[in-house]
């Protein structure tokens, strides 16, 4: 995209986080802005601060998971607005445990968050997107999209098949004017962590070291430089980087490490020793507070 100045935005979970640093970005820019995220307070706080830029900004409540207020929240805005150029979709949650532990209303709370909203974002704002000379899709995905990591089973599946729309979206409508980018960080200093629903009982999602972590500006001007530059895909961190390319160049070793202790494990399993398996851990999912908070 040449310009980025007068365009008209739509970014999902821009309450705080990577949806926050994302949407005073591009007001920066002197992009308008159509903001959703379920958190109308802090909302409220990230709209006034990007009005300081002179842009028009407009906020909404959405639910991810309610298809119904999706269609609700893309039809005010083209009805305000009359067509869209960039479209954000940023919002996720996290599960973190044994995947056996999920119940299948979790799954679904995280699918239809992370994976299914995108979609039905793309789905209903191509027409709009397609009507510009040039606009752009931004899929804010996640390292965790490219290479799997364990107990993160379900937050895995969401963002490996957001890379996959992506790398389909571009393929097919690159041709007539729509870039589309997939960004996949590392690790960022965002709430999802402290948000994410944790399998273990009595205990919290560990939270990496802050040493290995990035903070949501900087993946906001990454994300800038992504849509002026067309990118495809677009790493950040050194740890996202260093595990996207012994993937790519030695698969075998990242999957040896994951392996490590399976004789062990299974020894144990065996054991006529072992007690009986403890029934799994269902625990709620977050209430609709929850639900729009980023993850990375």
């Amino acid at each position: 995209m040449q310009r980025i100045c007068g365009r008209k935005a739509l970014v999902t979970g821009a309450a705080s986080g990577i949806g926050r640093a994302l949407a005073l970005r591009l007001a920066r820019e002197g992009c308008h802005l159509y903001l959703l995220d379920v958190d109308l307070p802090q909302l409220a706080q990230t709209a006034a601060a990007a009005r300081e830029h002179g842009v028009e900004v407009i906020t909404a409540r959405c639910d991810l998971s309610r298809s119904d207020e999706i269609t609700a929240c893309n039809a005010a805005m083209l009805a305000h607005w009359g067509g869209l150029d960039i479209l954000v979709s940023n919002a996720g949650v996290a599960y973190y445990g044994p995947t056996e532990n999920m119940t299948a209303q979790q799954w679904d709370w995280l699918l239809s968050i992370n994976l299914l909203a995108p979609i039905q974002f793309v789905r209903e704002l191509l027409p709009a997107l397609q009507s510009r000379p040039e606009s752009h899709i931004v899929l804010m995905a996640s390292i965790c999209g490219l290479v799997a990591t364990s107990r993160l089973t379900a937050y895995n599946v969401s963002k490996f098949g957001l890379v996959g729309l992506g790398t389909s979206l571009r393929a097919e409508y690159g041709r007539q004017g729509i870039g589309v980018t997939t960004v996949c960080p590392g690790f960022v200093s965002t709430n999802i962590f402290d948000s994410a629903v944790c399998g273990h009982v009595g205990r919290r999602t560990p939270d990496p070291p802050q040493l290995l972590k990035t903070s949501p500006e900087h993946v906001a001007d990454c994300m800038i430089r992504a849509v002026y530059r067309d990118q495809r895909l677009v790493l950040i961190t050194p740890l996202a980087r260093l595990l996207y390319q012994v993937h790519r160049l030695a698969p075998g070793l990242l999957d040896f490490l994951q392996r490590l202790g399976r004789r062990h494990c299974m020894a144990k399993k065996a054991s006529p020793e072992t007690g009986d398996k403890p029934e799994p851990v269902v625990l709620p999912i977050p209430q609709s507070s929850d639900l729009c908070r980023r993850a990375a």
